[in-house]
């Protein structure tokens, strides 16, 4: 594996966010080879000894899993929490340590991938590397279609999918998600939004996964992400 920086690779396995990890960098509780990290430091995951606050952060585990989960609302995508509320790791199974491809909204619902492989998660998440993504989200009241039109302007797919119940149903794909952009386009456009569900990422889907279970990506779907 060639070098990639502290900050990532310790991100991408769910040890804590980037910023995070620079914090603790800052306040000595890393060390790389028995030194102490400083900002910017690149590590190889399989020669480097790396450990936080003194726990040896063992290399990539030999036996890899990937999960799909159907997050309910108000759930976190993250490994942890301060505040003893739901996380996504509570939805599968404890066996292996695994942490969340990328993140969902703690208020919508919907697929989210989970998994202890560093290397598929580097790349899922690098900036480069864009799967598209499909959410199906529900409008209070008619949006009008200038509105909808106005959705496909901003590096996003938008399209009518139902307009009953004084609610507007829209399917959006988005190919360059940014942090809440869905939510954020939507307040933009003073349009009420009353759910926000993923459907798909790349290759998988959500299909008729029932909400809070997970299952286990089949060998298809994990060739799939890998040859992306």
């Amino acid at each position: 594996m060639p070098s990639i920086r502290l900050n990532k690779y310790l991100a991408s396995i769910g040890i804590a966010s980037r910023r995070k990890i620079d914090a603790f960098t800052a306040e000595k509780r890393i060390l790389i080879n028995n030194r102490l990290a400083v900002l910017g430091d690149k590590v190889n995951p399989e020669t480097d000894k790396i450990q936080v606050d003194k726990k040896i952060i063992l290399p990539q585990p030999q036996t890899l899993v990937y999960y799909a989960v159907n997050k309910p609302i108000y759930v976190l995508s993250t490994t942890t929490d301060d505040h003893g509320r739901r996380i996504i790791t509570d939805y599968v199974p404890d066996t292996y340590r695994v942490f969340p491809v990328g993140r969902l909204d703690f208020e919508s619902t919907g697929l989210i991938l989970l998994t202890n492989d560093g290397n598929l998660a580097l790349k899922l998440t690098h900036p480069r590397y864009h799967l598209p993504k499909v959410y199906l989200i529900s409008i209070l009241g008619k949006t009008p279609q200038y509105k909808i039109n106005q959705m496909n302007q901003a590096n996003a797919k938008a399209e009518l999918v139902e307009s009953k119940n004084n609610q507007t149903i829209i399917k959006i794909t988005l190919h360059e998600g940014k942090k809440r952009q869905i939510r954020l386009l939507c307040a933009k456009l003073h349009l009420h939004l009353l759910s926000l569900q993923r459907l798909s990422i790349g290759p998988i889907q959500l299909a008729d996964l029932p909400s809070g279970q997970y299952r286990d990506l089949t060998k298809e779907e994990i060739n799939n992400l890998l040859k992306k």
